[in-house]
């Protein structure tokens, strides 16, 4: 018989309605809460049967089976943190109301009142009990919608997001997150409000309808992070940046737009040791072959982006670039996370454009070079450093230059040239979407440049 080793987790509740389709509800909020290593547990208030394209049918709950629930989760859970999501009728809301005066550990509301298609989805008194129990909450997470139906607001700018939220203070709620997602424009900017003040969240929109359950997601993460121990403002920036994340790569399901992908930080963090062995193999086919011939000045290095990346730290590459030595070329030191900065940001800006990208290195610019890309027949880009808008930051720099070279193109580029400038020198940059295809190229375009 073997001895157990426990798991020790923190746990919290969600109070909500079931989606049979999974991106939202309590579906989307417990594997929210296990992505953020969170124990989840739940009170349903109503059963859905709904997909990605919409509804098609709800069942309420008896109120005394909603009471159950909560009370065998609160009588035997430590729970460190609870939301709330769909709660249907104004019985719902008063008798969850009723046992939030009893919790002893921070609620978060995210009051559900307005359907997608903007039709209220509650009676007015439903409406009302609503301010009940935001007066026992730490925080309310409204969209524009729910927002203009709890103040009679219409939030279509930071000033307004932050008159609706100091009218939403009043009920005794500590705080009030009001979502951007509904305001036009190229930036989703979330508003934290408090007694303290404000403060905003910004994140680039992005261009997808695959954003069911994202309400429910973000509410899900903020209220996991509270149960972790992580104040207020910590737990607001950690979520939305976890929902950016989950809506640019979300899930491809069903037959509609699809969903929040409410797992995508465990894929990507499960991809990590991969992806360092992916760059390492790389490394070893490079130095096997010795391509002196194509390392730059400045050294070469090899760089891989998880799947998911969003950030320089999760790109893996070689400490210290390859350079050329006496004996052919060798890797400075070995292959850890963060190592590239000037490659690892070209290949997250390509991979706004092209999201399949992974892998890129860069190789020496010359006439041989430019000659043998013209034999291999690949597709070729180049920007001219001359008309970049900006030269003050490196970063800047590989952004416009990805933009230059990626964006509206129907072939991507496999080689992109960079004829340098004052104080830069000239570059070759190959990409790839897998680890075999970016050695292939890089050793086809070596033995051109050497025969």
């Amino acid at each position: 018989m073997r001895t157990p080793a426990p798991d020790s987790r923190s746990v919290a509740l969600t109070i909500a309605g079931s989606d049979s389709g999974g991106g939202a509800g309590i579906q989307a909020d417990l594997a929210t809460m296990a992505a953020h290593d969170v124990f989840g547990t739940s009170a349903i208030t109503a059963v859905t049967a709904q997909h990605t394209r919409g509804v098609e049918s709800s069942y309420v709950l008896p109120l005394e089976e909603i009471e159950a629930q909560l009370e065998a989760v609160t009588d035997d859970f430590d729970v460190g943190a609870a939301k709330t999501g769909m709660l249907a009728t104004t019985e719902i809301v008063e008798t969850v109301a009723d046992h939030a005066a009893d919790f002893r550990f921070p609620l978060v509301v995210d009051p559900v009142m307005v359907a997608t298609s903007g039709d209220r989805l509650l009676e007015p008194a439903a409406e009302r009990a609503y301010e009940t129990l935001l007066g026992e909450a730490m925080l309310a997470t409204p969209n524009a919608d729910e927002a203009a139906v709890l103040t009679g607001i219409d939030v279509i700018d930071e000033a307004t997001a932050r008159e609706a939220g100091e009218a939403i203070l009043e009920t005794g709620v500590d705080a009030v997150l009001l979502k951007g997602g509904h305001v036009p424009g190229e930036t989703v900017r979330d508003l934290l409000v408090t007694d303290d003040g404000s403060r905003t969240f910004d994140h680039p929109r992005i261009d997808t309808d695959a954003t069911h359950g994202s309400g429910c997601t973000l509410a899900a993460a903020i209220t996991a992070r509270l149960a972790r121990g992580e104040p207020l403002e910590v737990a607001v920036e950690g979520a939305t940046d976890f929902l950016a994340r989950a809506v640019r790569y979300y899930a491809d399901v069903g037959e509609g737009p699809g969903a929040v992908n409410h797992t995508v930080e465990l894929r990507n963090a499960a991809h990590r040791e991969p992806t360092a062995e992916a760059v390492q193999s790389v490394v070893d086919r490079l130095v096997a072959a010795d391509v002196s011939a194509l390392v730059p000045e400045v050294g070469m290095n090899v760089v891989g982006a998880t799947p998911y990346a969003e950030s320089v730290a999760e790109t893996a590459a070689v400490e210290g670039r390859i350079t050329r030595t006496l004996s052919g070329v060798q890797p400075n030191r070995g292959v850890r996370f963060g190592a590239s900065s000037h490659v690892a940001r070209f290949l997250l800006s390509a991979r706004e454009f092209v999201p399949d990208l992974r892998f890129a290195v860069n190789c020496r610019f010359g006439p041989d070079v430019e000659d043998a890309l013209e034999v291999l027949k690949w597709p070729v880009a180049e920007y001219d450093r001359d008309e970049e808008p900006t030269k003050d930051a490196e970063g800047s720099t590989m952004g416009w230059g990805a933009r230059q070279v990626f964006e509206g193109r129907t072939e991507p580029p496999v080689a992109i040239l960079d004829r340098g400038d004052v104080g830069k020198e000239a570059m070759t940059k190959l990409v790839a979407s897998d680890p075999e295809t970016l050695a292939d190229r890089v050793l086809a375009l070596d033995r051109e440049v050497t025969e």
